[in-house]
């Protein structure tokens, strides 16, 4: 299939390339022209979907069907405007010596490469490929995180390292169980790591074998996601790594982890006839969501703060999934779209109020609405956006998620309330001092770049009060598909 061609190549050629030439001063404008590359082939691929259907390519290997291709999509548009917001914050970064020309150089491939296994894993039909695209995924963000070499960021780096190194290794011995219950019904030759063939023997999947391989990946495709108590790893990633790795270690990574999960969710429910994948899903991801509400009123460190925010949605659309059915499923997608918008553009604009600040620390950053209007105000509505206000696509998606819980597990939905407001009044508490009181921050040298941050508010406005036919007919579907 060329344009899936493209859409690997694009990204694998532009890493070699910036390997090559990311030091010099046109290697933010390299980044961005591979990145809209990307972003123009994964439109082709999705256009070809909608109108053709599920595409199989390169032996069955990869594998393009409505869960998968507008996430494809999804990753690449977030690449793009992540990548446009890079070029003045790099350039700041630069001026002020945090980066180099080898780190930029290093920034630049590793960028390149983060969306290549990201597209990697969300493409593949082979399980044991999506779990390569995992760790590759992995060791790509290391690099990235620990880009300003200071005590800090290679501190949060290494224990990025080991506990998703461990945590990818409980995945990799899931995985083997999963072939040796396939390889029974299968055979060698069959192609049992292929998910289009497990899917369809699942219900002859041993259970007992099925039970334990789920146990191995969710904890560790659920350590990626961010779940507590597997989430030690994301605040100190998204603190001192620089603010773009941020964005999409929030917007993309933790939606592919999300999205292997359901991959494995689907296979352990035929085969298991029961809804053992979803209680472990509904008790995660509701425990994430409480105990990262709560965290969120201890921060000081505002990076950190929308960290702990990334783990708390992580932990509602992993509930979401849990409880299943069509509207929890398409309540699920829906939030991890929005989500990936609203989150990544409130990174876009704290990057700037960092930098225009000199520091993360929020009690130190003041006033921005009179030094740079468009951030403060890009800060407070991004804010208040991702709290669930209304009409933005995040009430929509909650609104949906906490109906159903009321419906389907009563139980859980005064949890959810209790953590929803926590979280509101954490956040907003905190980003209204910083947004209009007193100011102490000063200019940038550098004009930000604020189409990304009002592109992605903009987006996430649309879906809380129109959906576009074609990506509600890929929710209905992608829903159906994961049943529950």
């Amino acid at each position: 299939m060329a344009t899936l061609f493209f859409v690997l190549g694009i990204p694998l050629l532009g890493s070699v390339v910036l390997a090559l030439s990311g030091h010099r001063d046109a290697g933010r404008e390299i980044n961005v022209a591979f990145s809209l590359g990307t972003f123009v082939a994964t439109c082709a691929l999705t256009t070809e979907v909608i109108a053709g259907g599920p595409l199989f390519a390169w032996n069955r290997e990869f594998y393009i069907d409505p869960l998968n291709v507008f996430l494809v999509t999804l990753t690449a548009f977030v690449g793009l405007t992540t990548a446009i917001f890079s070029r003045p914050y790099m350039r700041v970064e630069r001026d002020h010596g945090k980066m180099t020309p080898n780190r930029m150089r290093l920034y630049h491939s590793m960028y390149q490469l983060f969306s290549f296994t990201m597209l990697i894993a969300l493409t593949t039909n082979n399980l044991g490929i999506l779990w390569v695209a995992m760790e590759a995924a992995t060791l790509t963000t290391v690099l990235l995180v620990s880009v300003y070499r200071t005590p800090a960021s290679l501190e949060a780096a290494w224990k990025y390292f080991i506990l998703c190194g461990v945590g990818i290794a409980q995945a990799l011995f899931g995985t083997v169980l999963l072939y040796m219950a396939a390889e029974k019904v299968i055979g060698t030759e069959g192609g049992a790591l292929l998910w289009t063939n497990l899917d369809a023997v699942k219900a002859q999947l041993d259970p007992a074998i099925i039970t334990l391989a789920f146990a191995f990946l969710f904890i560790g495709y659920g350590t990626k996601v961010g779940l507590v108590p597997m989430h030690n790893w994301l605040p100190d990633a998204h603190a001192e790594g620089p603010t773009p790795v941020s964005a999409v270690l929030s917007g993309l990574l933790l939606n592919v982890a999300v999205y292997a999960l359901l991959r494995c969710k689907v296979l352990t429910d035929g085969a298991l006839h029961s809804q053992l994948a979803g209680q472990l899903m509904i008790a995660f991801g509701l425990l994430s969501v409480v105990v990262a509400a709560f965290f969120l009123s201890r921060q000081k460190d505002v990076k950190r703060m929308f960290a702990y925010s990334s783990i708390e949605h992580m932990g509602l659309i992993t509930f979401a999934f849990g409880i299943g059915g069509p509207i929890a499923n398409y309540a699920g997608l829906l939030h991890m779209t929005v989500h990936s918008l609203i989150k990544s553009g409130i990174f876009f604009a704290v990057g700037h109020a960092t930098q225009k600040a000199g520091t993360q620390n929020m009690a130190d950053i003041r006033g921005l609405i009179k030094v740079s209007p468009t951030v403060g105000w890009g800060l407070m509505l991004g804010s208040l956006a991702i709290l669930g206000m209304p009409p933005f696509g995040v009430f929509a998606s909650e609104f949906l998620i906490l109906t159903t819980a009321m419906r389907e597990q009563p139980w859980a939905t005064p949890f959810l309330l209790l953590a929803l407001g926590v979280a509101f009044a954490a956040v907003f508490s905190r980003v209204q001092p910083m947004v209009f009181g007193e100011t102490s921050v000063r200019p940038l040298a550098h004009p930000p770049a604020l189409l990304p941050v009002f592109a992605h508010l903009g987006l996430g406005l649309m879906l809380g009060l129109y959906i576009p036919p074609y990506l509600d007919d890929w929710y209905r579907q992608a829903a159906r598909m994961m049943g529950g």
